[in-house]
């Protein structure tokens, strides 16, 4: 089991969602956040707002998958957030020690789905 973790940019997380629902993946947890990277806060344009200050708007998701569908959810994610320019973000991939499914008390494997 990996615990991926992707920051991306906003308005590339509706065709990331896309491809990762074509690789049947559903199981996301998307959260607005804010950090900087190598542009280190570099004003940005961002639906046609100038974006400026040392952080910048970021979407983050977290998805757990069997280690089966880790390689399709970092070929989803990276389909769905290239853009090529400064930005496009940073995919982390952790190991899972543990998954429990609250409802049901399944463990693991069978937790993720």
């Amino acid at each position: 089991m990996k615990y991926v973790i992707a920051i991306i940019q906003p308005d590339r997380l509706d065709d990331v969602l896309e491809r990762l629902t074509q690789k049947e993946i559903h199981l996301v947890t998307v959260s607005n956040v804010m950090g900087r990277g190598r542009q280190k806060g570099i004003a940005e344009v961002y639906r046609s707002h100038k974006e400026a200050g040392s952080l910048l708007r970021k979407v983050k998701l977290e998805i757990a998958v069997n280690d089966a569908y880790v390689q399709p959810t970092i070929e989803a994610i990276t389909a769905g957030a290239r853009t090529g320019q400064i930005g496009d973000g940073k995919i982390f991939i952790l190991d899972l020690k543990e998954c429990i499914r609250l409802r049901t008390g399944e463990t693991d494997g069978a937790a993720i789905g």
